[in-house]
């Protein structure tokens, strides 16, 4: 094998390397990327459930709140 087959070589197997190393760099993006999204999913969910449960409360309260007309009839 002469000189510029072995350069050629080298720069081959560098190319290689490198393109390796760069899919497993995307790789851990998308991973990093999917586990993010099940996060913000556990965390809008826990959002959701607690707004619904403040918005029970607030109708069992206005369900409790007397009119207008029956506040006035206590004076």
């Amino acid at each position: 094998m002469d000189d510029t087959q072995k350069m050629l070589q080298a720069i081959i197997h560098g190319q290689k390397a490198l393109k390796q190393e760069l899919v497993h760099q995307i790789n851990n993006v998308r991973d990093g990327v999917k586990d993010l999204k099940v996060g913000l999913y556990s965390v809008e969910k826990n959002l959701t459930n607690r707004i619904n449960k403040i918005g029970k409360s607030l109708a069992y309260l206005e369900d409790d709140t007397p009119s207008k007309e029956e506040f006035y009839a206590l004076s």
